[in-house]
């Protein structure tokens, strides 16, 4: 409506040679041009679930033809008005009048869908290359430690064979989730899967390895998140900054629910040295889920890191649903 308005606006100007005549004209235009838009707006939302289901050559001449349709009876209803009202026009002049209306509402309409084309298209390559990331970050995950899991458990089958079991089912657990191509999850599955990564990894460094769990009694577990956001930055956590000390340390996962999100956050001691401080891998991770919750919520900057010599925090949050009022007092 208010591209529109502004559109009326600009052919409200040079029909016009005083302020009086400005204002009148403006009103007459912006009436004219809001029912073609307020209609057109309306039978596309009323006709959406059919036109999506065609190509986009056919929507746009479906659209461009409801459009030109709308107008002409605009145009014909305008006309009537003026000569019920005495004001009817020369009939030489009628004719300009309904093909200027016709040309200007083509021009704006293929203009309108040229737009909204280009940005579909936009939205679904940002999507599919977010999917390509999740797929690759999904491929890098186990293969990254694989080898050290299948020879813990190769370790353990002998002399602590309930062990090895409980490791192969984590494993198992893992695998499944890099196999299965799934762009969302509950924040459950996101926590058990983490739980299962830290299980194998607490085999493998024994007691370097602490995990402070810090989560909320009321936490909605079925809350649908993006894959894999959680359990990349507790990966980075214990192979950048807890494994490289010899006396290893206390990993922090909290999931905080705060009024209308959560708060998530991972924290772990790391490694002074300077040489130390960054990987490429850490990078890789944490662009992939900046971009992700980029696109899923539009954040600017999703990703709040701490540095410190010898800590390192990454904390993000997820907006709770809003749910209905009566919903909410049920």
């Amino acid at each position: 409506m208010l591209i529109v308005e502004l559109l009326a606006f600009v052919l409200a100007l040079p029909q016009s040679r005083t302020l009086e005549s400005f204002w009148t004209q403006l009103a007459l235009i912006s009436l004219f041009m809001q029912w073609v838009a307020l209609m057109t707006a309306l039978m596309l939302c009323r006709c959406r679930r059919w036109l999506a289901g065609w190509r986009p050559p056919t929507v746009t001449l479906v659209t461009f033809s409801m459009v030109q349709l709308i107008t002409l009876l605009c145009s014909l209803l305008m006309l009537w008005l003026g000569a019920d009202a005495g004001l009817e026009p020369d009939p030489a002049a009628a004719l300009p009048i309904l093909i200027g209306n016709q040309a200007i509402s083509g021009i704006i309409t293929l203009m309108a869908l040229r737009y909204f084309y280009i940005q579909h298209q936009w939205k679904q390559q940002t999507q599919a290359e977010a999917r390509a990331r999740l797929q690759a970050l999904q491929a890098r995950i186990h293969p990254h430690f694989l080898f050290n899991t299948l020879n813990t458990i190769a370790s353990l089958i002998r002399g602590h064979p309930d062990q090895a079991e409980q490791a192969v089912l984590d494993l198992a657990d893992l695998l499944r989730a890099a196999l299965v191509q799934r762009d969302s999850i509950t924040l459950q599955e996101e926590l058990e899967l983490t739980r299962h990564y830290l299980a194998i990894e607490r085999l493998r460094l024994g007691d370097r390895l602490q995990v402070d769990w810090r989560l909320d009694a009321d936490l909605p577990l079925d809350l649908p998140i993006p894959a894999l956001l959680l359990q990349p930055l507790v990966e980075n956590a214990i192979h950048h900054g807890v494994q490289r000390l010899s006396e290893g340390g206390i990993l922090t996962v909290e999931v905080k629910r705060r009024p209308h999100d959560l708060q998530i956050t991972v924290a772990n001691p790391r490694p002074v040295l300077e040489d130390q401080l960054h990987g490429s891998g850490r990078r890789l991770a944490q662009d992939n889920i900046r971009q992700r919750l980029q696109l899923a919520y539009g954040t600017p900057d999703p990703l709040d890191i701490v540095e410190t010599p010898g800590h390192y925090q990454v904390a993000f949050t997820l907006p709770l649903p809003v749910w209905p009022m009566a919903e909410m007092n049920r």
